[in-house]
């Protein structure tokens, strides 16, 4: 596959994402807290809608593609360490979450719908990412 056809489906791909957290006005803090306070819950169905495609696509593509578009072969299954890193990793993304009603990617297309105040926890979100980047063990971790 050409390299500049994987930029544009990464791209498309953003876009499509972007575009249906819009939609669904994720990128609004407030009704995001809204769900996470038990106040909305029209959030429940584009989180039940993302967890079913992610599970069908994880279970399904491996079995019906030979091999991915963009890489040679499909992933390994995760190991106990990756495991632990990822649910220590998706609690403290919860606690940020649940403070700030801001999740990183729909804060970014709330940036593209004008949304600015969403850039100080943006801010908060690349200080976190360095910093764990900083002091992840170097090597076959998660």
């Amino acid at each position: 596959m050409r390299p500049w056809l994987a930029v544009v489906s990464v791209l498309a791909s953003g876009a499509l994402f972007g575009a249906g957290l819009s939609v669904s006005r994720m990128v609004v803090p407030e009704v995001v807290l809204d769900f996470l306070l038990f106040r909305d819950f029209g959030l429940l169905l584009v989180l039940c809608s993302a967890v079913a495609v992610t599970f069908v696509t994880y279970q399904l593509m491996p079995r019906v593609m030979h091999r991915p578009w963009f890489t040679p072969a499909f992933e390994q299954r995760p190991t106990e360490q990756s495991r632990r890193d990822t649910v220590l990793g998706a609690a403290l993304f919860g606690i940020g979450w649940g403070i700030s009603g801001v999740c990183p990617g729909p804060a970014l297309a709330s940036l593209g719908v004008g949304n600015w105040r969403v850039a100080i926890a943006l801010a908060g979100i690349v200080v976190g990412a360095y910093l764990q980047g900083r002091t992840a063990p170097r090597g076959g971790g998660a």
